[in-house]
Formats: C-alpha cells, sequence, structure tokens
C-alpha cells in the first residue's frame, strides 16, 4: 500500500518467508491481476512489484480486519513476541478512515534497533482520505518519533504516548495517534 516495492525490499518487511515462496506468492499475485511488475533494463535488474486498482479496492476490507483485530485481540506482547509498527501503519488507509476536516502529512518514525535501521512512513490526509508512503512524499507538517517499544505502548492497550516524541503541528500529529487509539474507545464503548 506504501508504493511501488522492489522484491528486495519485500523480503525485509516480511522476514520469515523464503525467497522462493514470495517469488510464488508475487507471481501468483501478478495472474490474478492484483500486482503489476515492472523489469527495468538495469545493472543489475530490477523488478518493481506494485498494487493495481482492483488490489487497492480491498484496503477497506484489509482496514477492517485489522481494525477488528486491534479493536479486540490487542494485548500486551509477551516475552519475545514481536509486534511489526510498520504493517499496522501501512494499514493507515483502513484503519483511520476518513478524517474528516483534517489536512496535512505526518511523518511517524520507528528509530533504529539492534540491526532493524530507521524506518519511516508518511500520513497523508487529503480531501477525507488517508495515505500512507515510505519512498517519500509531501513535505511533513508534524513528525512523531520514537522507539517500537514506545510504539507499541502508544498503539496498543495502555495508549500511553510519553514515550514519543512530537514535533510540527502537534495538533495533526495529535489527531492521527488519536485516531489509531480510537480503537481502545470504541472497545470499551461496545464493551459498556
Amino acid at each position: 500500500m506504501a508504493g511501488p516495492r522492489r522484491f528486495v525490499e519485500l523480503q525485509r518487511v516480511l522476514p520469515g518467508i523464503s525467497t522462493e515462496q514470495l517469488r510464488s506468492r508475487l507471481n501468483r499475485m501478478v495472474a490474478d491481476g492484483l500486482l503489476t511488475r515492472q523489469r527495468y533494463r538495469e545493472v543489475p535488474p530490477r523488478v518493481d512489484y506494485e498494487l493495481t486498482e482492483r488490489s487497492r479496492e480491498l484496503i477497506p476490507v484489509l482496514g477492517a480486519l485489522a481494525r477488528w483485530g486491534y479493536d479486540w485481540t490487542w494485548s500486551a506482547p509477551r516475552a519475545g513476541e514481536d509486534v511489526n509498527i510498520g504493517a499496522i501503519f501501512r494499514l493507515a488507509p483502513g484503519i483511520l478512515g476518513s478524517p474528516a476536516g483534517l489536512e496535512g502529512t505526518v511523518e511517524l518514525v520507528v528509530e533504529a534497533n539492534g540491526e532493524q535501521p530507521e524506518r519511516q512512513y508518511l500520513v497523508t490526509l487529503k480531501g477525507g482520505r488517508t495515505e500512507v508512503s515510505e519512498v517519500g512524499g509531501a513535505q511533513p507538517a508534524a513528525s512523531v518519533r520514537g522507539t517500537v517499544a514506545a510504539w507499541v505502548r502508544a498503539l496498543g492497550p495502555d495508549g500511553s504516548a510519553d514515550g514519543l516524541a512530537i514535533s510540527g503541528r502537534e495538533g495533526l500529529a495529535g489527531a492521527v495517534l488519536d485516531a489509531f487509539a480510537g480503537a481502545r474507545s470504541r472497545k470499551a464503548a461496545a464493551a459498556a
């Protein structure tokens, strides 16, 4: 959902999948019309994969599934359990919906940790739509930065943004964080 991806980038964001398994799944998705494959005549050869319009229609469905999981099954991570913050951010268009009246770009930064490099995600709210990118885009009006642990606390059941550093338009950044946190308030309202 965050734009065209090279095969090696997909391997990086999908840890645990074998090269052959990823290749097979990508080929199947191309054959099913869910992805396009663009091959460039470069040395070394480069191939980009990108979602088709057909597959983009699935974003609200995936977002609804993510939101359900986010609302009802998220608990504090167990020892040794990894929470993929990037996967949550990539589903922002489905999770956040269409925040009315909000416009601007917020940079979400997951700080480097061990072998994991720093990762940046741009969430752009415009015209009632939410888009996410990892490859650049509009100049961010706000930035939210934190470690994986700080993001897990902020997005998880505790909802504590104390470990995150916010700069720029704090109201816009806060609205994006609140939209992610809205899942907790819906769960509490449903339980009441």
